[in-house]
C-alpha cells in the first residue's frame, strides 16, 4: 500500500485522479463519466513547450533508447573497462577511417548547400576538425604498427551508414525533389539542414560516450591500455569535433538551419533516429571477441526476473487509479445506476473524500514516525542484513494495519470489475517497460521467467495492464479483490502485504531453482524501500528511479547504490578470461537505473 501516493481531493485533484490513464471511460454510458484524459501523456516524458525547446533538444531526448543501447554495447563496456583486445580495438579505429572520411564528404555537401555565409563557415570549421581528426588516427596508429584505412575494408554496419549519410547529403530522401531539382535558396538551406540532422546523432552520442570514458580512465590512472587515444579526443586541437561544445555547436547549426523548416520537422525527425540506431549498429558490429557482461542472457542459461509494479512499472500508483474508478462511480455524481448499483452499494462521493483523505493521514503521520525509527540507531559500517531484516519487519506490520483499515472503510465497495481491466488496458507504464516485459517473455531463444510481485490490492489492474500489450503468461503475486457479481464486496485476499510477504514469494519461487548453479541467475527489479529485502537477496537487485526514502534506509544498514553502467564496467574490468562472470547476492550491492532501456540492454542486449 502507497497512501502517501495520494493527497487530499479537492476538486482539482479529482479532476487530475481521472488524467492518469488514458482515454478511460467506465460502462455506464452517462455524461459523468465520458470524461477525455488529456494529461496522461506527459506523465511519461517531461518536455518543455516545443516553441520553447530546441528542435536537436527535443530529437536527442527522444532518442535515448537508441543511446542507452550503444552505451550497453560490449565494445563500449570493453572499452571503458580498459580490457578490450587490441584487434578488436584497431579493427574499430579501421572502421571509424572509413566513416569519417564519409563524414567529411558529407559536410561538404551540405556547405555547397548552405545559404548564408556564417553556416558555411560553421560547416567548414566542422568539416576542417574531421580532417584533423583523420590525421590523429593515422599518427595514433602508426604507432600502433598499422594501416587502418588498408588493413580493413568497411563491414556492412559501416557501409550501411556511410550510404546513409551519403544519400541524405545528396538529396535522396523520400519526399524530397530529386537533387537534380533542388535550385532555390530555401530547397538547398532544407537540404543542408536534413544532412546536419543525419549527422548530428554522431556527435552527440560520442560527447555522451565520451564524457562516460573519460570519467573512468580519470579513475583508473595510467593503467588503462587506451588511455592516450582517449585523451586525444579530450585535448584542446580536437574539442571542436568529439566533446561537448562541439556537439552543442553542431545542435546550434541544426536549429538555426531548421527555423523555416516546421513542416519538415518529421522527415527531420526520422533522420535523426535513423542516424541513432546506425550508430548503435556500428557499436555492435564491432568483433567483441571476448567474454563480456553484456548481455547478461548470453552468459547464463537461465534467468529469473523479479519485478515490483507500482512506480516500477506504472507511472502512478495503483492506489490513485482505485481511488479514481471509487470517486468516478460515487452517487454523489448523479449518475443514472443499473438497479444492480443501488444508492446503498457506493459511499456517497463527500464521504468517500472524507475517508480516503483520513486514511492518507494517518498512513503518512505513522509512516513518517516509522522512518525516524528506523533510522535511530548508529548507522552501519558495512552491509547488516540482519538490521534491515528486523527494520522492514517493522514496515510489514505497519503495512498490514494500513490495508486493514482500508478494508474495514469500506472505500473499496462496489468498484465494478469492468472498469478495473478498462482501467489496466489504459494504464501508463514506464517507457520501456511493456517492451522489456515483451523481450523477455516472447524471445523462445531466451530461457527465462518473469513474476510480478506486487502490493497492488487487486491483481485485475495489474494482468489487464499486461494484456493490453500481449501479456497473457505472466507469473503474478498480488493481492485480489472479492467480487459479488462485477462488484467488489470491499474485501481484499491478502497475498503480498508487506516486504516480509515478498521475500516469501522470492524465497519460494527459488526453491525450484539451486542457488549454488552459475548458469541460474536472479534479478529483482523495484523502486521502493518494500522492495529492499528482494533486492539485497537477488544475485542482481535494480532500482529503478530515486526514491529517497530507499536510499536513506539503505544507506543507514550499508547497502552500496552502484550506477548499473558503471557497475558493468567495473564488473568487467575486474574478469579474468575464461573464468564467467559471478554475482553474489546478499552482498550489500544494488544497482541503480534511470530508466527500462539500461535494463533491456543490459539482460536482453541492444
Amino acid at each position: 500500500m502507497r497512501l502517501l501516493s495520494i493527497k487530499p481531493f479537492s476538486s482539482v485533484h479529482l479532476h487530475l485522479l481521472r488524467s492518469n490513464y488514458r482515454n478511460f471511460t467506465p460502462l455506464r454510458n452517462n455524461p459523468n463519466f465520458n470524461f477525455k484524459l488529456s494529461t496522461a501523456s506527459s506523465m511519461t516524458t517531461k518536455t518543455n513547450d516545443p516553441i520553447e525547446e530546441s528542435v536537436a533538444k527535443r530529437l536527442w531526448v527522444s532518442s535515448q533508447s537508441e543511446s542507452i543501447s550503444s552505451l550497453y554495447t560490449p565494445f563500449v563496456i570493453s572499452l571503458a573497462s580498459g580490457n578490450l583486445k587490441i584487434d578488436t580495438f584497431r579493427h574499430y579505429i579501421a572502421q571509424d577511417v572509413h566513416f569519417l572520411k564519409c563524414f567529411a564528404q558529407a559536410y561538404e555537401l551540405a556547405e555547397e548547400c548552405a545559404d548564408d555565409d556564417a553556416d558555411k563557415a560553421s560547416i567548414r570549421k566542422l568539416r576542417e576538425s574531421v580532417l584533423q581528426e583523420l590525421e590523429m588516427h593515422g599518427s595514433f596508429c602508426q604507432e600502433w604498427g598499422f594501416d587502418a584505412s588498408k588493413e580493413t575494408k568497411p563491414n556492412s554496419a559501416t557501409l550501411k551508414y556511410t550510404d546513409f549519410l551519403l544519400a541524405t547529403a545528396s538529396g535522396k530522401i523520400e519526399g524530397l525533389k530529386s537533387s537534380e531539382n533542388i535550385t532555390t535558396p530555401f530547397e538547398k538551406t532544407k537540404l543542408a539542414a536534413y544532412t546536419i540532422c543525419a549527422m548530428v546523432p554522431c556527435m552527440r552520442l560520442y560527447a555522451f560516450i565520451g564524457k562516460k570514458l573519460e570519467s573512468l580512465v580519470d579513475t583508473n590512472g595510467s593503467i588503462h591500455p587506451y588511455k592516450k587515444w582517449i585523451d586525444n579526443y579530450s585535448c584542446e586541437a580536437f574539442q571542436v569535433f568529439i566533446t561537448l561544445a562541439a556537439a552543442l555547436q553542431t545542435e546550434n547549426l541544426l536549429d538555426k538551419l531548421s527555423v523555416t523548416l516546421t513542416g519538415e520537422l518529421d522527415i527531420m525527425q526520422k533522420l535523426y533516429h535513423q542516424a541513432m540506431k546506425l550508430e548503435m549498429e556500428f557499436f555492435l558490429a564491432q568483433p567483441v571477441d571476448q567474454q563480456t557482461v553484456v548481455p547478461l542472457s548470453k552468459e547464463h542459461n537461465r534467468i529469473t526476473i523479479f519485478s515490483d509494479f507500482d512506480l516500477t512499472c506504472t507511472v502512478v500508483d495503483s492506489c490513485t487509479i482505485f481511488a479514481d474508478i471509487a470517486m468516478a462511480a460515487s452517487p454523489d455524481l448523479g449518475q443514472d445506476r443499473p438497479e444492480s448499483q443501488s444508492q446503498n452499494t457506493k459511499m456517497p462521493l463527500t464521504k468517500l473524500r472524507n475517508t480516503w483523505e483520513a486514511l492518507v493521514k494517518q498512513y503518512a503521520e505513522e509512516y513518517e514516525h516509522l522512518m525516524k525509527s528506523m533510522l535511530v540507531n548508529q548507522r552501519a559500517v558495512k552491509f547488516d542484513y540482519e538490521g534491515l531484516w528486523k527494520a522492514l519487519e517493522k514496515l510489514s506490520d505497519f503495512e498490514k494495519r494500513a490495508n486493514t483499515r482500508v478494508v474495514e472503510s469500506k472505500i473499496l465497495k462496489g468498484l465494478n470489475l469492468n472498469d478495473i481491466k478498462r482501467a489496466g488496458q489504459h494504464l501508463v507504464l514506464q517507457d520501456g517497460c511493456m517492451g522489456f516485459f515483451q523481450s523477455v517473455l516472447k524471445n523462445q531463444n531466451l530461457n527465462a521467467s518473469m513474476h510480478v510481485v506486487s502490493f497492488c490490492w487487486c491483481g485485475d489492474l495489474i494482468r489487464s495492464a499486461f494484456s493490453s500489450g500481449g501479456i497473457d503468461n505472466l507469473q503474478l503475486h498480488a493481492n485480489e479483490f472479492i467480487y459479488e457479481g462485477l462488484l467488489s464486496t470491499g474485501e481484499i485476499i491478502k497475498k503480498v502485504e508487506s516486504p516480509l510477504d515478498k521475500l516469501q514469494v522470492f524465497n519460494n519461487v527459488l526453491k525450484e531453482h539451486i542457488r549454488c548453479d552459475q548458469t541460474n541467475i536472479t534479478i529483482y527489479i523495484g523502486d521502493s524501500i518494500g522492495d529492499l529485502l528482494c533486492l539485497v537477496e537477488a544475485d542482481i537487485g535494480i532500482v529503478v528511479g530515486s526514491s529517497s526514502s530507499l536510499g536513506k534506509i539503505g544507506a543507514h544498514f550499508g547497502v552500496s547504490f552502484v550506477p548499473l553502467w558503471l557497475g558493468l564496467v567495473m564488473k568487467q574490468r575486474e574478469h579474468k578470461e575464461g573464468s564467467g562472470f559471478r554475482w553474489n547476492y546478499r552482498s550489500g550491492v544494488v544497482y541503480t537505473v534511470s530508466s527500462w532501456a539500461e535494463i533491456h540492454s543490459f539482460i536482453v542486449g541492444s
